[in-house]
This record gives structure tokens, sequence and C-alpha cells, in this order.
């Protein structure tokens, strides 16, 4: 791994970003405020240990417990960690907004560039809808168990909110959350830096407290050892069930992207950005497996942690908390205000992922790619693209409006929050390792000859956990128990790979450069 620079010269100032996005084929229209901790601190805050482990905690819990808990997150870390050196390594190569679907364009070669950016471009930019959509319900879910503890529980007569309130929590959160990100980049990284520290802060707060206050508690060879095979959907074969105690993980390590769709924001970008990759998935690995390692203390009894008619209604966390204060001072109100360290976490994860929603959409636009392009890539006087902003929030609660008619329904739609996002990643990584082998020219961040090597280990592992996290569930199979992730990410696929065929091929010529030549001040 080396740093080096452009044409032998380090570039440190704005005007050398500029220039450099100007060579890209873009003129600077966002403003360029950010620096590497911010830049950090949007992607760390989209990963959100708090929201991925404690969102799919009860996942983790059922299908192997605190084997797959422990060790599934080093392992599940530790691959994501080569797709995120891989992405950082193009990053620096390409530091622009649309990210993902640009470096696809560019390493695919000429011929394919225009069908390469365009599926990665879907495929991202859906994803990250994917990812708002879920983080915000998961969220409004959390308020709701929140109030149902508050009020009593499910055995003491406590208020559970219907599916429509749920809906209405989530909306004004993503309402909430747009007019965040309708503010100056400036005050917006401000808030980035308070929710990074924010979910440090938590990870460890919590780790510590829950298993401090708890009466009751694991023996390490507990958590380091138990497998729970008892899963009641029958699964036996110890190797499946660890597979999909896998996705808590996986799911909860994605996001990072938001470093690539931040950097024409970014001071420094060649070399910022693909730290911020790296710094959001190394940091968020550690916190997260202390994080898993203290609570997983908390655990005693996993099938009445999962029981629908505990207190907690089945949330795995929230009954872990709640127990944990209530057996120590008779109530349960200091695990209610730890869910609220959570909640606030949640809500900051959120936030960071509309901000990178709306710079992908933005930048994606900016090149054609979407219905309403002149409209999606609108930049206000605060050098804030305000449309896709908004209209990011509406695409997320719309997605989550599913949930009304069918929770599978809503479950297939965020699956693409996972497979379909971490296609797009491994799409550019692939073309950089086949097409791109010998023509790539790396940036001031480079993995030197072993960048084909990990660029090969991202794409495997991608292609693994595709058809992982694809397998059943739960069987008998039938229509309420079939995994819905094949036919989500296959229904994505065919929507985009038709809609090349029958209308984009024609008119989507990939990237294209916004900068008007006859002048000489875009750069």
């Amino acid at each position: 791994m080396t740093i080096s620079s452009y044409g032998g010269e380090p570039k440190h100032s704005i005007d050398s970003d500029h220039t450099r996005l100007h060579e890209l084929g873009y003129k600077q229209e966002l403003n360029r405020n950010l620096s590497v901790l911010s830049n950090f601190a949007f992607s760390f805050s989209i990963i959100s240990v708090l929201t991925g482990v404690n969102t799919l905690y009860s996942t983790g819990l059922n299908f192997g417990g605190p084997v797959s808990l422990v060790y599934g997150w080093v392992i599940a870390g530790t691959f994501t960690m080569f797709v995120g050196l891989s992405m950082a390594e193009i990053c620096s190569s390409y530091p622009t907004s649309g990210g993902l679907y640009y470096w696809s364009a560019k390493l695919a070669g000429q011929s394919w560039a225009p069908f390469a950016s365009w599926i990665t471009g879907w495929f991202n930019v859906v994803g990250q809808w994917a990812v708002s959509a879920s983080v915000n319900f998961s969220l409004a879910q959390l308020i709701q168990v929140m109030v149902l503890l508050s009020t009593g529980g499910m055995n003491g007569g406590g208020y559970e909110a219907s599916k429509y309130v749920v809906i209405a929590i989530h909306g004004g959160v993503l309402l909430s959350q747009a007019i965040l990100n309708s503010l100056p980049i400036s005050l917006l990284s401000f808030l980035g830096q308070i929710a990074a520290a924010w979910n440090i802060f938590g990870v460890f707060l919590l780790m510590i407290l829950v298993p401090l206050v708890a009466k009751e508690r694991a023996s390490a060879k507990f958590v380091f050892t138990h497998f729970n095979t008892d899963n009641g959907v029958g699964i036996h074969s110890e190797v499946y069930i660890f597979v999909l105690g896998l996705l808590m993980s996986q799911y909860t390590l994605s996001g990072y992207d938001a470093s690539a769709n931040m950097t024409e924001e970014t001071k420094n970008a060649a070399k910022n950005g693909p730290k911020g990759i790296i710094l959001a998935i190394g940091i968020s690995l550690i916190a997260g497996w202390c994080y898993i390692l203290g609570i997983t203390f908390v655990v005693t009894d996993i099938p009445y942690l999962l029981s629908p008619d505990n207190d907690a209604g089945g949330y795995a966390i929230a009954q872990m908390f709640y127990d944990a204060f209530k057996s120590r001072y008779g109530s349960g109100v200091g695990g209610i205000v730890c869910l609220g360290v959570i909640a606030v976490a949640i809500f900051f994860c959120g936030m960071s992922s509309l901000t990178s929603n709306s710079r992908m959409a933005y930048a994606f636009s900016r090149d054609g790619a979407m219905p309403f392009s002149a409209f999606w890539h609108k930049v206000n006087k605060q050098e804030v693209p305000i449309n896709a902003v908004w209209a990011s929030a509406l695409i997320a609660f719309c997605m989550a409006l599913t949930s009304l008619g069918s929770i599978v329904a809503f479950q297939a739609m965020t699956s693409i929050a996972t497979i379909g996002l971490y296609i797009a990643y491994a799409l550019p990584s692939f073309f950089r390792v086949t097409l791109a082998r010998k023509s790539f020219v790396p940036g001031p961040f480079n993995l030197g000859r072993y960048g084909v090597v990990v660029g090969w280990i991202s794409v495997s592992w991608v292609a693994t956990i595709s058809v992982l996290f694809s397998l059943p569930v739960r069987y008998p199979i039938t229509d309420k128990t079939l995994n819905y992730t094949p036919v989500a990410v296959g229904g994505l696929l065919v929507l985009v790979v038709s809609s090349w065929i029958f209308g984009a091929r024609h008119w989507f010529k990939g990237p294209i450069t916004n900068i008007d030549h006859s002048s000489s001040g875009d750069a």
C-alpha cells in the first residue's frame, strides 16, 4: 500500500481538487468543505454499529447465537475490509460524487462503459434508498418498542402501536432528516462529526454499563463457545445456521461508499476519500466486536429473549436492556434510556444515509441517467443538491409503505440494502481486475502489486454472500416463509437490464462532462 501523487506533485489545495475534478469531466458545483474527519464521519455514521447490530441481533441469536455473533463479525469484517480496500484504491483514482458508477464506466473500457455505468449506478442508488428505508423503519420500530415498555410492556397492558402509527413515525423521521440535509454542508459536516462521536460514545457506554448493571451474566465459555441450533425454523445443519447468522454482521458493515459520494465536497479528496472508507470500516470492526462481546454477556436465556410473548414483543436487545436494569433497580427505566441512546444513533445513521443518497442521485442525474435528471441535479444557493435530498427522502418513505401490505414484501424490498448494494460495490472491482487490469492508473492511495489480489478477494466475497443470503431461512418453504431476497434483487436486475435493452442503450452514453469548454473559469 503506497501513497503517491498525480504527476509527481502532491495535491493538498482546494484548487488542486478542482483541477482533478475538471480532468475527470466535471466543474465544481458543490461546496468543498469536508476534512478527512468529516468524510470519515459520514461513512462511520452510516455503518453505525449501534444501528445494524441492534436491529439484527435477534437474527444472530436465532442462527448460531454467540458463536455466530462473535466469530461471524470477525469473518464478515475481514472480508469487508478487502472490499473497502479495493474500493478505496479506485476512489483515489476517480474522486467524484458519482463514485461506483463512474468508476465502472472508466474501468470497463469505451465499448462497455455505458452499460457498466448504468447497471452499477442503478444498483447503487436503489440500494442506498433501501438502506434509508430500512434504517429509518428500524428506528420507527424501536420507538414503538420503547413506548410499549414505557407503558407496561406486552404483559402489562402496554401500548402497542399499529402498523399505521409505525409508518407515520417513519415518515416523521425522514421529514426531519430531509430538513437537516437541506442545511449547508458546513453545518451538516458538524452534525456528521457529532454522529460519529455519538456512535463511539454509545458503543462503549452500553457495552460496559449494561453488563455491569445486570445481576445475571453469561459465562465466558457461553459467549465464546455456545452455538445455538434451536432456531425453530427447521434448519439443523450447523454450517447452514452459521451462514444465516452472518447476515447481522454483513448488513451492519455497509454504507461506507458514502465517503466516495462525498469526495466532491472533501478537501484533498484523492487521499481523504479512501482514508474515509478504510477508517470507517476499521474503527467499526473494532467497536462492533467490543460491543457484541459486551452485550452478549447479558444473554442468559435465548428462547425467552426471542419469544414474541416477552415484554418487548421479541425485540431481543430491548428485552435484555430492560431486564438488566429491572433486575438491579426494580424498574426498567434505565434500559429504556439506553434504548434512547441507540435510537439517536439510528437517527444519525439515517441522516447520513440520506446525505449519501442525495449526492449519488445528484451525480447520476448530472449524467442524465435518471428520469427528470434536470430536476434532480439542481443545486441551491448553499450549494446543496436540494431536490435530490427531498426526492430521496420521498422514495425511501414510499419503499416503507410496502410494510402496510405485507412485512414480507418490505423485507424483500430492504434485502436490496445488503445484496444489491454489495453488488454495486463489487462491479467496479471486477472491471478493475479484468478489463482494466493493465490500463488502470492508480491515484495517491494504491495497493501496489496487491491491488489485483485484493480485488479478486472482494469480488469473490460479494459473489459468495449473494448466494448465501438468498438461501431459504425457514422450512417448509411456503409463500410466507420464502426468502424473497433473490426475487427482489433478481427483479431489480431484470428491470435495470430491460430498461437498458429497450431504451437507455440508445441514449445513455455513461458519464458526460458538464464543463463548458468555451469558458475557462469552471476549474
